[in-house]
């Protein structure tokens, strides 16, 4: 860890603020050069067993017409049609065993046959032996975000089963030669400054290559409907701050900034430190029914996205994040020590 969260970090506002973000990029352009990670992601399955309170696709909410897409279709649209800047692909559902093994598993081979994708998965808590022909079948990245560092708020929540067995598949992914992501919500009810920065700093304890700060937002058919939303500059330094406690970890501009009271805080968030933007290709009639929020969340086209890197200064990378961290390796997190203290 190449940095000490503070509280203070976490609420800055104004010039404050300003020099926290500023730092944050500094890094990011040191290690990265300005280029920007583009992924797609391909949403193949609304189908959860989970009644997490903070998403709109758990299993108690019946407003929903549940899908699982054709991989072939999925297949074609990635292999033939992505947009050109995409570089890295994540394939994400519900937490469906049965879109992993009838969907996703055949779509990563496609993939891994036909294109020099980076692929990374988002499935939530699988079997051990799951997790191994995910793998086998070409995916390098896994994403299972923990949400909160707080045990008790987890369980209130309804999260996936405990914070500690959830931070145990972490640890096994890792273990088991995946590049692993994570990351937590900023602003869930009840959640402290101080407990922000417990997140930062257990995300940064944990052995990952990234981490994601996503703003809370109520979503519809939860029980946290009528919940006010996260605070987007909360969420923006957190993000800085990951940065400064990781410097060379994928850090995404998440799409969900764009529903925050904050206009410009999707490109805040590439000017405090991100380095990761998605462009959202799941096919249209699909879309309406993932919702990990609300029906009308921001759906991040790839001129939204491109427009965003130029308006931070930024560009797109033409090397997939697979790649990056192939050639980088474990070594890399030694630049943080030159960065912060020259």
């Amino acid at each position: 860890m190449c940095h000490e969260p503070t509280i203070e970090e976490v609420c800055a506002l104004g010039a404050e603020q300003d020099i926290l973000h500023g730092r944050a990029a500094a890094v990011a352009r040191e290690i990265f050069g300005g280029n920007v990670f583009v992924r797609a992601v391909v949403e193949v399955s609304n189908f959860c067993r989970e009644n997490c309170h903070y998403c709109g696709m758990r299993r108690d909410n019946r407003d929903l017409d549940r899908f699982r897409a054709s991989w072939e279709q999925i297949a074609e649209l990635l292999i033939h049609h992505r947009p050109q800047s995409v570089t890295d692909v994540n394939i994400q559902s519900g937490e469906d065993p049965r879109a992993v093994s009838e969907i996703v598993i055949p779509l990563i081979r496609a993939l891994r046959r036909e294109t020099t994708l980076g692929i990374s998965v988002c499935l939530g808590t699988l079997p051990h032996e799951v997790y191994s022909e995910l793998r086998e079948a070409g995916a390098a990245g896994y994403i299972l975000k923990f949400e909160t560092a707080h045990a008790g708020a987890y369980a209130s929540f309804q999260s996936p089963g405990t914070l500690q067995e959830r931070l145990a598949h972490i640890h096994q992914l890792a273990s088991s030669n995946w590049r692993v992501s994570s990351g937590f919500i900023a602003g869930l009810p009840g959640q402290t400054a101080s407990q922000l920065v417990d997140a930062l700093q257990l995300a940064s304890r944990l052995p990952l290559r990234g981490a994601s700060v996503s703003p809370f937002i109520p979503g519809d058919q939860t029980p946290l409907a009528a919940a006010p939303a996260g605070n987007a500059d909360q969420t923006l330094n957190c993000m800085a701050l990951l940065r400064l406690m990781n410097p060379d970890w994928a850090i995404p501009a998440v799409s969900a900034l764009g529903l925050t009271d904050r206009k410009d805080a999707y490109v805040r968030g590439l000017l405090a430190g991100a380095n990761l933007a998605t462009i959202n290709i799941t096919p249209g009639p699909l879309q309406r029914d993932y919702v990990l929020y609300r029906r009308d969340r921001m759906i991040m086209t790839e001129q939204r996205v491109l427009d965003a890197i130029s308006a931070a200064g930024l560009q797109p990378s033409t090397t997939s994040m697979e790649e990056h961290y192939a050639v980088v390796g474990a070594g890399s997190h030694h630049r943080c020590q030159t960065t912060l203290t020259t």
